[in-house]
């Protein structure tokens, strides 16, 4: 799993990408070209990823939130049916961990199991090894010198190099400028250190001989971090890379358009185990003979991010990528902590000519109501096309199918969370959430709208 990473690898036709293992991993298996998390941050997202049930369904929406009681995860499913689990690092799913039992239910061990494997040491069973790999974090793309919740001054001298680039893309909603290449080359450079390391994995899985036995998955949990990316449910933020080898299922070399959900990953693993899905369930299997029929959209949705309050609920066809905003008297910019460490995100907020961003709608203080983009043509979604009379239908369809899927989920994000407390489903942690909310520089602060902060009884 690679962490805070969207699709920027060479498979995914990014031309500044070093990423010839996983490259070699699609070649061999098959690229998912409409695959979508949950949720644009990782808590919400890994708690899909664990579970098979969407976060607005279980109560684990609210970033940095806690369930007082984990729901069963699929690695139980998987160890009771006679597989060893070693899940070796993150976990980030929303869960009380300290409740009892948490542990020994996730996995059989926690450890770092890539020596074992280069060794040849594996279980005499069959098994699932999980690994983060969390170079890639978008505290990775700060400059070096940078304090987690202390603004970043933008640097004042910059490699010209940054300017001459061949095949680096700034997205047209950050602005142009040395300061965001040279974050942009840091995540490079940490996302080809994060394919190196895979690629050892790989390596060691063919030395062993089982690579012909073993179904490898690659994923990420959300978008990179920078502006409109991770926190935003625009494509950046949620549309992300899978890659899948399966030896027997998979043709080497292909490419499925259809429409993915991380609800359809434990599912998927379950399917492949010989495994039967519970019912609580809310995708379906990928691969194998009991695969599910492709849905008509697949859902996601941001909520309380750390301290700040918003809850977006969205939807994605095959062509188009559709937003409710339930509160567009809150503005996009809302202060975060961690956001606001990078100097990306203080060059965006000063309105320079540079951000791009059509008619500045980052900064503005409220949102429209809906929000409909077409990917085919406008893959970043920048222009709204939710006023359009010629889109009116394609509205409708997609603002009906987020309805139903709040209903049929029942989604807690509508309960505020001071009931979920007292209703004793998540812990009583809103002071400490408080304590979490970010710092503006200055200058950028004048007006205290980006800095908008709401109690959770008013969400």
């Amino acid at each position: 799993m690679g962490e805070d990473v969207g699709r920027h690898h060479g498979c995914y036709g990014d031309a500044f990408a070093r990423t010839p293992h996983l490259d070699r991993l699609a070649v061999q298996g098959c690229r998912f070209t409409r695959a979508y998390t949950t949720a644009p941050v990782c808590s919400p997202a890994r708690s899909t990823l664990i579970s098979g049930q969407d976060p607005r369904k279980l109560g684990t929406h609210l970033h940095r939130s806690k369930l007082r009681t984990p729901p069963r995860m699929f690695t139980e499913e998987l160890r009771d049916a006679g597989y060893f689990v070693n899940w070796a690092n993150k976990t980030d799913f929303n869960f009380d961990e300290d409740a009892e039992g948490f542990a020994h239910r996730l996995a059989d061990a926690r450890t770092d199991w890539r020596d074992d494997l280069a060794q040849g040491r594996l279980p005499d069973q069959p098994w699932l090894f999980f690994y983060n790999f969390a170079m890639t974090h978008e505290s990775g793309l700060w400059p070096p010198e940078a304090v987690p919740n202390v603004p970043a001054q933008e640097p004042r001298h910059a490699d010209p190099a940054l300017d001459r680039l061949p095949g680096l893309a700034v997205p047209p909603y950050l602005p142009d400028t040395r300061t965001t290449r040279a974050a942009l080359v840091r995540y490079y450079d940490h996302l080809e250190e994060q394919d190196r390391q895979i690629g050892a994995v790989l390596d060691s899985l063919e030395r062993s001989g089982q690579a012909r036995h073993t179904v490898v998955i690659y994923l990420s949990d959300h978008g990179r971090g920078l502006v409109r990316e991770k926190r935003w449910c625009y494509p950046a933020g949620v549309r992300m890379p899978l890659i899948v080898r399966a030896p027997g299922l998979t043709e080497p070399g292909s490419v499925r358009d259809d429409l993915v959900s991380w609800v359809d990953i434990a599912p998927t693993l379950l399917a492949l185990a010989g495994v039967e899905r519970p019912a609580t369930y809310d995708g379906r299997a990928l691969l194998g003979p009991e695969t599910g029929p492709e849905p008509a959209c697949v859902f996601f949705g941001r909520d309380r991010m750390d301290s700040s309050h918003d809850r977006v609920r969205g939807a994605a066809d095959r062509r188009y990528l559709y937003l409710h905003n339930d509160r567009p008297d809150l503005p996009y910019a809302q202060c975060n902590r961690y956001m606001e460490t990078s100097p990306v995100t203080i060059q965006a907020r000063r309105r320079d000519g540079a951000a791009g961003f059509p008619e500045n709608l980052w900064l503005q203080p409220r949102k429209p109501r809906e929000e409909l983009y077409d990917l085919h043509a406008d893959p970043h979604g920048l222009h709204n096309l939710a006023e359009r009379r010629d889109h009116a239908q394609t509205l409708i369809n997609l603002r009906s199918a987020v309805a139903d899927w709040c209903i049929r989920t029942g989604d807690k994000g509508r309960v505020p969370e001071r009931r979920l407390v007292k209703q004793g489903l998540i812990h009583d942690d809103i002071a400490g959430i408080a304590d979490r909310k970010g710092k503006l520089l200055p200058e950028l602060n004048s007006s205290g709208a980006f800095a908008a902060h709401y109690d959770a009884d008013t969400v």
